[in-house]
Order: structure tokens, then sequence, then C-alpha cells
């Protein structure tokens, strides 16, 4: 099965990368900051932050038909695994009434920074979709003898 990338209009334009990538019913979430539609990551905080981030997986989760529900694996990196946890109750609200009361298996990894010098999360993850529910994206067309087509 030829893995088929996953890029939600909604979502700014990937430049040598995908949002997802979709192969059988399984979709590889790639890491999500909280960028927001300028391209900026957005202010206030640890919580605004992994309200946008996890948005943004949701986002491309449900470009193929996924719910939350399906999430199998969540990996956060954190800049800062203290004021993650200090603001632990909060998020738990947010990832409730975005996801509803089922976690995934999920891993907190702290790192020194992120792609963007202002976020303070990366979220990426793992879905499997039901066949019933999934909607495969059109797969790029092969390029012709000329090379790709714009």
């Amino acid at each position: 099965m030829t893995p088929v990338a996953v890029n939600p209009s909604a979502l700014p334009a990937p430049s040598g990368y995908s949002h997802g990538t979709l192969t059988g019913n399984t979709l590889y979430l790639g890491g999500q900051t909280a960028l927001n539609a300028d391209m900026e990551i957005v202010p206030g905080g640890i919580v605004e932050q992994f309200r946008q981030a996890f948005g943004n997986v949701l986002t491309t989760l449900r470009a193929v038909g996924g719910e939350p529900e399906d999430l199998v694996s969540i990996t956060l990196y954190l800049t800062d695994i203290p004021g993650y946890q200090a603001h632990g109750k909060e998020i738990g609200r947010v990832w409730r009434e975005l996801a509803g009361p089922v976690y995934p298996a999920m891993a907190g990894i702290g790192c020194t920074a992120l792609w963007q010098p202002e976020a303070m999360i990366e979220i990426l993850g793992v879905a499997v979709i039901p066949e019933h529910r999934l909607v495969p994206p059109a797969p790029l067309p092969e390029p012709g003898p000329e090379g790709p087509r714009k």
C-alpha cells in the first residue's frame, strides 16, 4: 500500500513535510506546534498552545474521517515540563473538550527547543481509523516524463 500525504487546507501549507501520512487505515500524524492560520505561534502560554497544537492534530485526523477516539498514541515534546505539569488540570479540560474522555497511550518528552523558538509544545501521534469511516485523500498525480506537474 502506497503512503498518501494528508495536508488539510485548514492548516498552513507544508513545505518539506506532510501534516500526516496515511497508509492503509493507519494515520501517522506529523508533529504539530501551536501555529495558527497566520503561521504564528498562538500567544498566552502552554494551555493555549496545547489547544492550538492538539486542534491542528485533530484537523489532520478529521481530514481522513478520523475521530479523537481513533488515536492510539500521542507524544508530547515540551520545552517546560514543570510548566505543563502546573497546568495539567486545565490541559486535561481542553483535552476532554476537544477529544472526549478517552486517552490513548501517551509520552511526554522534555526538550530544549522546538522548530519555532516561541513554541512550548509539539504533538505527534498515530491513529487507526475504522474502514467504514476512512476517507482517503486523493493521491498526487504521478509525474510524467517532463517532471512533476504544477
